[in-house]
């Protein structure tokens, strides 16, 4: 089974990517899904969280991200305690849907991750690429999608890693510069290209 890491900033159309992939009957893992999913039900997860930060859930259950981040976002060690502890649950959950893939049959398989590399995750990948958009564009598709002004649109993507860190890191990058349609051809063609050279 080809394993695809695709990661890349908010609003820069990796979903576009994904959808071409289920297209070929791909399947995928989305990280974020799968961390709050995770954090819906009762389990290690919470309990790990519970252990290491107190009680940071609300009386409905639902995680109180205003304490967890008053607690985590001035303390670089908890911080990275947090992020540690998310990685390993989130990543134990992709590698058990990446077996059952391959135990079903399925050819090509993704990971969608913002933090593919930090999280020890593209080390599960044949190839990883970076999906990157200008500035404008990005703000524009954020401010569609959520509803919300260029201002919290701009200050969501400057709060994200810089297309440098995906340049650095992709052994592939997308640019996705141009129109909705033209993407969807580019990752079409990526993905023939890559199955190509990764299928025996």
């Amino acid at each position: 089974m080809l394993v695809l890491g695709i990661t890349g900033g908010t609003g820069a159309g990796k979903t576009t990517l994904l959808d071409a992939v289920s297209r070929r009957g791909g399947g995928c893992a989305d990280c974020d899904r799968l961390y709050y999913e995770l954090l819906a039900s009762p389990g290690p997860l919470r309990e790990e969280l519970r252990a290491a930060f107190g009680d940071v859930f609300l009386t409905d259950g639902t995680l109180d991200r205003a304490r967890l981040g008053g607690i985590v976002f001035e303390e670089p060690a908890r911080m990275a305690a947090l992020n540690a502890i998310v990685f390993r649950h989130v990543g134990e959950a992709v590698r058990e849907r990446l077996a059952a893939a391959e135990a079903a049959g399925r050819t090509l398989y993704a990971i969608d991750a913002i933090n593919l590399f930090e999280s020890g995750l593209s080390g599960l990948c044949a190839a990883t690429v970076g999906v990157l958009a200008p500035e404008r564009v990005r703000a524009a598709r954020i401010m569609a999608r959520d509803g919300i002004s260029e201002a919290r649109a701009l200050a969501r993507i400057r709060a994200q890693k810089p297309d440098g860190f995906y340049r650095e890191r992709c052994g592939c990058i997308l640019e996705n510069d141009g129109s909705e349609a033209e993407f969807t051809e580019k990752s079409e063609k990526f993905l023939t290209f890559i199955i190509k050279e990764f299928t025996p």
